[in-house]
């Protein structure tokens, strides 16, 4: 194809160029694929020919310098690819030659980018009989990952594309990716080897179409069949196109060197569109900026999309999304190769299996002591069966106990994890707790139960038989701030109303009783004296709206307290375990125990507890032989609750951790499939109804995660409606002082200045004492008791008789009548109006 290319460019470029004053000579060597001969002959064309040119070879391995045409641009492309299907592990697959191996580290490098595993590297040498090549893909099929890319030159790929074929290895759930190598000369293999890699995908330098193109093809296949009449019909490669368009660029490079010695720097200038798109080099290398995906269907490659450095890959290169056309994968399968597969060595899936002791409900393993036959049940068996049916692949697997000869527990729960990290199982599922020391060497699934560790611990006596319950509600600090407000707020509201309402004056006794009553009578709303001053309107009305806030959250908390059944904890932290020094249980073989070393639980204090036994050491307590708490997983303590919830509570949880989970070796392909699965039995009823198999009802007893104890209410809490209502009496008061002080300040300046401080002070309060006759109310009061004394002596004037105005609120010190109203006196179905008293 090459030799086509070459012979047919020369005789057309001089063709169209023959007013050109220089020549290309061809002297031609065929190296027959050997290394040792293709370096024999450059020197033999050196020194004997003397040639300034040598166009060719095809592979690396011929050429001690070479570039690695598109190498970036390819890998890029393939790493682009394989993310595309989501495929976590590729087995990487080429020949044991500098051809083969120059490419690898680009494309390793590529997939780890995106986080692709390589999980095994496959390397033939060109020696390889067929056999060898034979075992190499059998232990690629004892192997779980299904996806290959393949390195090589045409005569070893088209080898082993063919022995591949014939292993079934070329069937459904497969799938090969090619690097340009071959898919560049895909169109030159024979019918037997194109029905081989059917199926196949790969990428290879985009040729964009164009009249010049299809003429020069239509031109190259009768030249080809003119050369090799015997040969298949062909179409042009892209090594045909370059070949072509390099003995272009040679020939004007060697016109415009005029012959001499600058031919290499000439054609590194040299730029024009050929049939092959655009020929220019970047530093010494020809520029490739699209690559085209193919799909092996049929005669050749169907393209399905393309890849660009910019966009990445397109279905077509005008798309702005990234999508690929449908691919039809070996087998003739249009579904998309999940990538892995079950190894088809025969063997199941080994799945290890704890033996546990106690709590058989999560896992209970069985073992006939004449047939040895395995019965494995529980919970986590049936939330695993229950994830493989909602697999779209079937998995045939077997479980295996962890145990020992004697068939006793082989170890811990850690023992049993590394155990998968040794291959001894290929996964492990029950009860086994996601802890960051197992993820170092396993892989976890995403979890499938509630995750954190909690304390088990007995119920005190209930407070409902507790006589003063209904001081529990608010803390000390808020019932004794509460009621300094209460006198706080009566005593401002008195001394504002003291001078001008009568309901605020009377002997100190009478007065200080007023003011108590009017302050706690706000509390139920019940105060019935009526208040005067605006500024003592302003400051009732904040109070009782503080206390409105604060009658409602005491009520709604008493109600909670008194209503809703609550399980108090006998313990309530595990500081409180610590300081009394108590003993706590935990299960011998978790985890649990090195938990609470680090807690800094003595391990003189630390008990092992079996499940059946926790009542009865719970019940002793630690002063009796018993423990305080058992420290476990929630799981296990809602189980136990289950049954016994009227006598012990949960209290945490105390300690994070995320849950039972299933483990795999690190890299599993199954790991992200089962997490899915679980997600989805999660999110519908399938979960509930495996609980409610295994565990019943766990809603029949009220089971709380978190300390049962309710937060009672403190000050902090109302701190800000205490704030607001004490500035605002406070404010209140000191307008009112200053307005005291500004009214009556040539009063208060006569007060005799020779007397002691208490002596004047005694004055002073002497003086604040008096009521305040100038007041709005006082006015208003005494013109309507007037009124009333004259309309009553015009009408019932009568010898021996006085009318005489009530005094009851007095003065008591001066004996100072004071006139009210008629409605102070009267209620409103009353016909009297003044009291008469007879002379």
């Amino acid at each position: 194809m090459g030799l086509t290319s070459i012979s047919m460019a020369m005789d057309e470029f001089y063709a169209f160029h023959s007013n050109y004053t220089t020549r290309l000579v061809l002297h031609l060597r065929d190296s027959k694929n050997d290394v040792v001969l293709a370096a024999s002959e450059v020197v033999d064309l050196l020194q004997n020919e003397q040639v300034q040119v040598i166009i060719g070879p095809q592979k690396s391995s011929q050429a001690l310098f070479i570039s690695d045409l598109g190498n970036k641009a390819q890998v890029s492309a393939i790493s682009s690819l394989t993310r595309f299907f989501s495929w976590r592990e590729v087995v990487l697959v080429y020949e044991d030659t500098a051809y083969g191996r120059d490419l690898i580290p680009y494309l390793a490098d590529a997939l780890e980018e995106i986080n692709t595993k390589i999980p095994y590297r496959s390397v033939i040498t060109l020696s390889a009989t067929d056999d060898q090549v034979k075992e190499e893909l059998y232990k690629l099929m004892t192997m779980q990952t299904r996806v290959f890319i393949v390195h090589m030159s045409g005569p070893m790929g088209a080898r082993l594309f063919s022995i591949a074929k014939e292993l079934g290895m070329m069937s459904e759930g497969y799938a090969w990716i090619m690097t340009d190598g071959l898919t560049n000369i895909v169109d030159s293999f024979d019918s037997l080897v194109l029905h081989s890699m059917q199926g196949a995908l790969g990428v290879k330098p985009y040729v964009p179409s164009s009249k010049k193109l299809s003429e020069f093809s239509v031109r190259w296949k009768r030249r080809y069949i003119k050369e090799y009449p015997n040969g298949e019909p062909l179409e042009p490669s892209i090594f045909g196109l370059w070949a072509y368009d390099t003995v272009w660029a040679l020939a004007m490079a060697v016109e415009k060197a005029n012959g001499s010695c600058r031919v290499f720097k000439v054609i590194q200038e040299e730029k024009f569109n050929g049939v092959s798109g655009e020929f220019h080099l970047v530093d010494g290398e020809l520029k490739v900026s699209t690559l085209q995906v193919v799909n092996i269907v049929g005669r050749g490659g169907r393209g399905i999309g393309f890849w660009t450095p910019e966009h990445g890959l397109r279905n077509s290169l005008s798309s702005i999304n990234g999508d690929l056309s449908p691919v039809i994968w070996p087998g003739e399968s249009t579904k998309v190769p999940k990538g892995w597969d079950i190894p088809v060595s025969g063997k199941k899936l080994r799945i290890g299996v704890p033996l546990r002791d106690g709590f058989y409900d999560f896992v209970k393993v069985e073992i006939d002591n004449v047939t040895n036959a395995v019965t494995v049940t529980g919970f986590c068996i049936d939330v695993f069966e229950a994830v493989v049916k909602r697999l779209p692949y079937a998995i045939s697997h077997e479980y295996i106990p962890f145990v020992d000869e004697h068939g006793q527990s082989a170890g811990t729960y850690n023992d049993l994890v590394y155990q998968v990290y040794l291959q001894k199982y290929d996964a492990a599922v029950g009860d086994i707790t996601i802890r960051a020391n197992r993820s170092l060497y396993v892989d976890f699934t995403l979890p499938y139960t509630e995750s954190g560790v909690a304390m088990l611990v007995p119920v005190k006596e209930s407070n409902h038989r507790n006589g003063w319950i209904f001081l529990k509600p608010l803390t000390v600090d808020l019932w004794l701030g509460t009621m300094a407000f209460f006198f706080y707020t009566g005593f401002v509201i008195w001394a504002m109303e003291h001078r001008i309402n009568t309901e605020f004056r009377g002997p100190p006794s009478q007065q200080l009783g007023t003011m108590i009553y009017f302050s706690f009578s706000t509390l139920v709303f019940a105060h019935r004296e009526k208040v005067e001053n605006i500024l003592s309107k302003l400051v009732l009305i904040i109070w009782l709206f503080v206390v409105l806030i604060l009658t409602s959250s005491y009520t709604a908390s008493l109600t909670s307290i008194i209503t809703v059944q609550q399980l108090q904890p006998s313990i309530t932290d595990v500081q409180e375990l610590l300081k009394n020094g108590d003993y706590v249980g935990c299960h011998n073989v978790s985890f649990i125990e090195d938990l609470l070393k680090q807690l800094h639980f003595d391990k003189s204090k630390i008990r092992s507890v079996r499940p059946e036994d926790y009542v009865d050491a719970l019940t002793k307590g630690s002063q009796n032989g018993g423990v305080s708490a058992i420290i476990h997983e929630i799981p296990y303590i809602k189980l136990f609750l289950a049954q016994h919830c009227k006598k012990f509570t949960m209290v945490g949880p105390i300690y994070k951790t995320a849950g039972f989970g299933f483990v795999f070796p690190k890299g599993s392909p199954l790991v992200d499939d089962v997490s899915e699965e679980i997600l989805n039995i999660i999110e519908g009823d399938e979960m509930e109804e495996i609980e409610r198999k295994w565990f019943g009802d766990l809603k029949a007893c009220s089971i709380n995660a978190k300390t049962v104890n309710s937060a009672n209410l403190t000050f902090q809490s109302f701190s800000g409606l205490f704030i607001i209502t004490g500035a605002a009496s406070t404010c209140a008061l000191l307008i009112f002082l200053a307005l005291f002080l500004s009214k009556n300040w040539k009063e208060l300046k006569n007060l005799d200045s020779d007397k002691t401080a208490w002596q004047r002070l005694m004055s002073l309060w002497e003086y604040y004492n008096k009521k305040d006759l100038n007041s709005h109310s006082s006015r208003r009061n005494k013109v309507s008791v007037n009124a009333n004394d004259r309309n009553y002596d015009s009408h019932q004037e009568s010898p021996g008789v006085e009318t005489q105005t009530v005094s009851g609120h007095g003065d008591a010190k001066t004996n100072e009548p004071e006139e009210i109203s008629c409605s102070e006196l009267t209620s409103p179905n009353s016909d009297a109006v003044l009291a008469v008293v007879p002379q």
